[in-house]
C-alpha cells in the first residue's frame, strides 16, 4: 500500500519511496524559488530495508509516494541456523526470515520481537 503526499508536507524521520525503495528521511533541505521556477527541496533519505543512502531533489510541490510501513510484534518459534520462524501476534501467521547480523545469538524460542513491513518485505526491530 502506498500514499501519496507533496514535498512540502515531508518532515524528518518520516517515510518516502525513493527507486522503489521504502525510505526513512534523513534531512530536507528546501532552496528559495528562483527568478521562473519554483523552491526545491533535496531529500536526503537512507533505505530501511537496504540501508543505502539516497538523495533526490524535487520542486516543494511534485507528489511524492509514502511508503505505509506497519510496525508488528511477532512471537519466535523456532531459530535454525541463520533463519528464524515467527508468528505474527495479530494474525497468527507463521512465516520465516534471516536473522540481522545484529540480532544473531541474542533471540530465544517464545520470546516476542517487533518487526515492521512495508511493499512486501519484512525487517526485524527489536528484540
Amino acid at each position: 500500500m502506498k500514499e501519496v503526499a507533496e514535498v512540502r508536507e515531508l518532515k524528518e524521520n518520516r517515510y518516502i519511496i525513493i527507486d522503489g525503495e521504502p525510505c526513512k528521511i534523513v534531512s530536507i533541505t528546501t532552496s528559495k524559488p528562483g527568478k521562473h521556477g519554483e523552491a526545491k527541496a533535496r531529500i536526503d533519505a537512507i533505505g530501511v530495508f537496504d540501508g543505502q543512502k539516497r538523495s533526490v531533489v524535487y520542486p516543494v510541490r511534485h507528489k511524492v509516494q509514502i511508503p505505509v510501513i506497519d510496525k508488528r510484534t511477532a512471537q519466535v518459534v523456532a531459530i535454525m541456523g541463520d533463519k528464524v520462524q515467527l508468528m505474527d501476534m495479530e494474525t497468527y501467521e507463521t512465516f520465516e526470515m534471516e536473522i540481522p547480523e545484529e540480532f544473531k545469538g541474542k533471540m530465544k524460542e517464545g520470546e516476542e520481537i517487533q518487526y515492521i513491513q512495508a511493499m512486501g518485505k519484512r525487517k526485524i526491530t527489536r528484540t
